[in-house]
């Protein structure tokens, strides 16, 4: 006889707006221009979307220089890139359509005022992630001071900054880290000034709290998610600080721990905001092959945000 398990599932979960707004960017380029067309990085960080935008004729690249056909579109990434990339394509003559998610590019547009308004900028993110390299590359080389840490902001010295102080962040971070680090930098530097509205999208926000409210409930905590998704790391870190130490990430040719769902009551289930829904209904079926399954969905958030395309596309 199966053991009967509850899953909690989180709500909202999944895609958010500009990861949406991105995979139909490429779909109305492949519509409008025909294949093949260039997506320059992963368009979205989930291997699934990538191989299915493949399937559809989208050819991704890492750097520019790797376009064979200059005469094909390229798309650039939800993540957002240094201004040097446009202007690569356009020394090149390529025509570019950029998939930069709208609060990311929000985010760029800050720190080109603060840098325009003469402050030293900080910026709390994740090194080497394509959206902090991408916002640093809004402005001249070391214009931008990069911190990861409690303790990068412990070891930041006064007198390196010569201007009035500022600092933005990624917007995919765990908001409680970031809040303990912004908290570190007001204490040390009372007069720096923040964004008038906070730089974490609301998507990472929601999803983070939906996590919040499930996983001191659960045995197990599952997120859906790719290992390079930044959103969807933190929210498997979210789950076991909420309670659930026994939280995990299930990417793509992950095996389900199988033996440990059905020695469990309860499991929590949420998807990082690039993961489609298709995965979470797959794993579910999974686990039902196993065990007596009910599920309960827990809402934190309703999710109305759309954005525009960007009007080559309209």
């Amino acid at each position: 006889m199966k053991n009967e398990l509850k899953i909690l599932l989180a709500s909202p979960r999944g895609f958010c707006a500009g990861v949406e707004r991105a995979i139909e960017i490429v779909n109305r380029t492949l519509l409008k221009y025909g294949r093949p067309v260039y997506v320059r990085h992963e368009i979205v960080h989930n291997k699934q979307v990538v191989e299915e935008l493949k399937r559809r004729g989208a050819i991704f690249v890492e750097e520019i220089s790797e376009i064979k056909d200059l005469t094909r579109p390229v798309i650039f990434s939800a993540h957002g890139v240094p201004k040097t990339v446009p202007e690569e394509a356009r020394l090149k003559k390529i025509s570019y359509i950029d998939a930069t998610c709208p609060l990311v590019s929000k985010v760029h547009r800050e720190s080109e005022q603060l840098f325009k308004n003469g402050f030293n900028i900080i910026l709390i993110g994740h090194r080497d992630h394509p959206e902090v390299i991408g916002t640093m590359g809004q402005l001249p080389e070391g214009s931008v001071k990069l911190i990861e840490t409690r303790d990068d902001v412990f070891s930041l010295k006064a007198k390196n900054f010569t201007k009035p102080l500022a600092y933005i962040t990624q917007t995919t971070l765990s908001v409680d880290d970031t809040f303990e680090i912004i908290k570190l930098l007001k204490n040390k530097f009372p007069n720096i000034k923040g964004p008038i509205k906070e730089d974490i999208c609301y998507a990472t926000t929601n999803r983070q709290s939906a996590v919040k409210e499930i996983a001191p409930n659960c045995d197990m905590f599952f997120v859906i998610g790719s290992r390079n998704s930044s959103n969807s790391v933190r929210l498997v870190e979210v789950a076991k600080k909420a309670g659930c130490v026994n939280s995990e990430l299930i990417h793509f040719g992950k095996e389900l721990p199988i033996d440990q769902i059905k020695k469990s009551k309860t499991i929590g289930i949420s998807s990082g905001a690039s993961a489609p829904e298709q995965l979470v209904q797959t794993l579910i079926s999974e686990i039902k092959k196993n065990c007596e399954v009910s599920i309960e969905e827990i809402i934190v958030a309703e999710e109305k945000v759309v954005f525009k395309l960007p009007k080559e596309l309209d």
